[in-house]
């Protein structure tokens, strides 16, 4: 059995339509993407599924190799429900960033900006020994922080 590569490829380019748009900083276009990589996702369980068969639950005369298998068909429905529910919660985070801003961008958190910059200059680190030492203190008590 071989898949259907025009499913593959359909698949393939939904999911990386759909990262490229998670890695957005508004948030519309971050639920689009949450959009467009679950139904990537979704596309991707169903030609990994296999062929398409009868219902499991008819019993007409049916055999076992003629049937589909229902397991990736309930993954499929299961990971919708969980795509309403993230939507759902992006697009409240989107139209409450909307009111508080008048816009959807997520903007740089500022203590982030001061993390990154004083990792970046490693003055945490060298501040503290440097105290220690100078204080003979070997559990860093005078250290004001």
């Amino acid at each position: 059995m071989s898949p259907n590569l025009t499913l593959v490829v359909i698949a393939g380019m939904l999911v990386a339509c759909g990262v490229t748009l998670l890695l957005e900083r508004t948030l519309t276009r971050v639920l689009v993407g949450v959009v467009l990589l679950s139904n990537g996702i979704n596309v991707l369980f169903l030609v990994a599924s296999g062929r398409p068969g009868r219902a499991p639950f008819v019993t007409g005369g049916t055999t076992a190799e003629q049937m589909s298998d229902p397991l990736p068909q309930a993954m499929v429905l299961t990971a919708i429900v969980i795509t309403l529910g993230m939507v759902a919660f992006v697009l409240a985070l989107a139209h409450r960033s909307w009111q508080v801003d008048g816009h959807d961008e997520v903007q740089d958190d500022v203590e982030d900006r001061r993390i990154v910059r004083r990792a970046e200059l490693d003055e945490t680190s060298a501040g503290y020994d440097d105290e220690t030492r100078e204080n003979g203190d070997e559990d860093g008590a005078g250290v004001d922080r």
